[in-house]
C-alpha cells in the first residue's frame, strides 16, 4: 500500500504545493450570496469541489463549519470528502481532534480507516494529552495509507504559553511534538506521513523542525498575512516538504467556478516557483 507521505510527494509534484482550505463559515456564505442554510453550504461545498478538486493537490474542509447544520451538514461533508477524492485531490479534514483510548480508536476509525464515509486522506490532531495518546490514530494512518498532521506551532496568540512551555528535560513542548513526529517518520522515503501543524505566520521559534521527515502544513498564507518569505524565516532553507495553505485567498474569488480554479491556479504556480528557488 502506498504511504501517505508518498501519495502527498506526487501529488504537490503534479498540481502544485498548495493546500486550499474550504471553509464555509457565515461571512463567507454571505459574500458568495449564499444563505446561511444546509442548502447554502451545500452549494458552497459544491462549488468549490468543482472548482478546486481537479487541480490542487490537496483541499482541507473545516469540519466544525460542517458539524454547526448537524447530521444533514455532516452528510455534506461526507459528499465533499466523496468528490474531491474522486476528482484527484487529497482530502485533509481539519478536525483537531484528541483524545485518549478507545476514544482515539474511534475518531481513527472515523476519518483513517477505509470504508468510513468521514474517512480522508489525512486528518489534523490535538496531541495536548500526550503524543503518545496519538497511537491509534498512528497505527490507521499506517494501516489505511493515510496521514495525520499533528498541531505544534500554532498561529493563535493562546498558542505560545503551551508550546513553548519547558519541559522537565529542557526541551519546549513544540519541540517534543516534532522530535516524536520525527521518531515516527524515521527512514520513510520520501518522507513519513505523520505531519505537524506549523502556522506560516508564527516567525522564528527556535523549533528544529529539520528531522521531522514530515510534511509540515502551513497555514496562514495571503489573507493572514503570511508570504513565501515568512516560511523561510518558519522552516529555514529547505521547503521541500512544507504545504502553504491558503482558504480567504482563493475563497473570495468565488461564487464563480473559474474566478475560484484561476486564483487557486496563479497561487499554486507562484509557490511552485518561490520555493523551488529556496530549496
Amino acid at each position: 500500500m502506498e504511504t501517505f507521505g508518498a501519495r502527498l510527494a506526487a501529488a504537490t509534484h503534479a498540481r502544485g504545493p498548495l493546500c486550499v482550505g474550504i471553509d464555509p463559515h457565515p461571512g463567507l456564505l454571505r459574500a458568495w450570496g449564499l444563505p446561511e442554510s444546509v442548502g447554502g453550504l451545500e452549494s458552497f461545498a459544491m462549488t468549490a469541489v468543482e472548482a478546486l478538486a481537479g487541480t490542487v493537490a490537496v483541499v482541507k474542509p473545516q469540519s466544525a463549519f460542517f458539524e454547526a447544520y448537524g447530521s444533514a451538514g455532516v452528510a455534506v461533508l461526507e459528499r465533499l470528502i466523496a468528490d474531491s477524492r474522486a476528482a484527484g485531490a487529497l482530502v485533509l479534514l481539519d478536525a483537531k481532534r484528541g483524545d485518549i483510548g478507545s476514544t482515539m480508536a474511534a475518531y481513527a476509525a472515523a476519518y483513517l480507516t477505509e470504508g468510513s464515509p468521514l474517512a480522508a486522506d489525512a486528518v489534523t490532531l490535538s496531541p495536548y494529552l500526550g503524543f503518545g495518546s496519538l497511537q491509534p490514530a498512528i497505527d490507521a494512518a499506517a494501516a489505511n495509507g493515510r496521514g495525520i498532521f499533528v498541531l505544534a506551532l500554532t498561529s493563535n496568540p493562546e498558542g505560545p504559553a503551551l508550546q513553548h512551555a519547558v519541559t522537565a528535560d529542557g526541551r519546549t513542548v513544540a519541540q517534543s511534538i516534532a522530535d516524536s513526529a520525527a521518531a515516527v517518520n524515521a527512514g520513510a522515503a520520501p518522507m513519513g506521513s505523520v505531519g505537524l501543524v506549523v502556522g506560516a505566520t508564527v516567525g522564528w521559534t527556535g523549533v528544529d523542525l529539520s528531522q521531522v521527515n514530515g510534511p509540515l502544513l502551513a497555514p496562514g498564507l495571503g489573507a493572514q498575512g503570511a508570504t513565501v518569505d515568512d516560511l523561510k524565516i518558519v522552516f529555514g532553507d529547505d521547503l521541500s516538504t512544507v504545504l502553504p495553505t491558503s482558504s480567504r485567498e482563493v475563497l473570495q474569488a468565488g461564487p464563480s467556478v473559474a474566478g475560484l480554479r484561476t486564483a487557486a491556479g496563479v497561487l499554486a504556480e507562484q509557490l511552485r516557483d518561490a520555493l523551488a528557488a529556496r530549496r
